[in-house]
C-alpha cells in the first residue's frame, strides 16, 4: 500500500553537473547545478537562478557542462556552496582550468568528461538554459580499447534530493532495450 509523504514532486536521481562560464573579462568562474538533462542528441537544458553563471553566459553565448565524480564530490559541492559573486572559486579551489577549443568557456580538466555548449536561448521567467553541445571532450583514462566512454571507469555521482545527499551511479543491471525481451 502506497502512503503520500508530502507535497513536492520527487525526482531522482539528478546528475550533479558543473557549469563553466568566462566572464567579460575572461575569468573562469564555476557553479553546480542538479537539474539538468539531455534533451535531444545535440541539446542539453538546465534549470537555473540568476547566479554569477548566469550573467555570463549572457555575455558569452557560451558554457560548459562537466559531469561530477566520486574524485571530484568535494570540490563540486563547493562550487554549490560559495556564490561566483562574492568569491573566486576556481583560485580556492586551485582546479586547471583550460579554454574549451569551439566555445568561449573554461574547461576544469578534473572532471573527465566535458561538454562544451552554445547558449541557444535562456529563459529569465521560468530559469531554463537551452544549449547546443558543439564539442565533447573526454579524458583518455575513461576509454575502452574501442576508443568508447566505459562508464565503469567513471564513479559518476548523482544528488539524491530525499535524502540531501550525493550517491555513486552502481553497477550494470542489464542491457536497455533487451533484458525486457525475456518476457514473453
Amino acid at each position: 500500500m502506497k502512503k503520500e509523504i508530502k507535497k513536492d514532486m520527487i525526482f531522482v536521481p539528478h546528475p550533479v553537473l558543473m557549469i563553466g562560464t568566462y566572464d567579460e573579462d575572461g575569468k573562469a568562474n564555476v557553479m553546480n547545478a542538479a537539474w539538468g538533462m539531455r534533451s535531444d542528441y545535440k541539446q542539453v537544458k538546465i534549470s537555473l537562478s540568476k547566479h554569477k553563471t548566469t550573467d555570463n553566459f549572457q555575455k558569452t553565448g557560451a558554457f560548459t557542462v562537466a559531469f561530477a565524480t566520486k574524485e571530484t564530490a568535494i570540490i563540486s559541492d563547493y562550487f554549490g556552496i560559495k556564490s561566483g559573486y562574492n568569491e573566486d572559486k576556481i583560485a580556492k579551489t586551485n582546479v586547471t582550468v583550460s579554454k574549451a577549443p569551439h566555445v568561449n568557456a573554461p574547461i576544469i580538466e578534473e572532471y573527465p568528461i566535458t561538454l562544451e555548449c552554445e547558449v541557444e536561448s535562456f529563459n529569465e521567467d521560468d530559469g531554463i538554459l537551452t544549449g547546443n553541445v558543439v564539442g565533447v571532450l573526454v579524458d583518455d583514462s575513461i576509454l575502452d580499447e574501442k576508443g568508447k566512454i566505459d562508464p565503469s571507469k567513471v564513479h559518476f555521482i548523482c544528488y539524491d534530493e530525499i535524502t540531501s545527499t550525493y550517491r555513486e551511479l552502481g553497477e550494470e543491471v542489464g542491457k536497455a532495450f533487451n533484458i525486457g525481451l525475456k518476457i514473453k
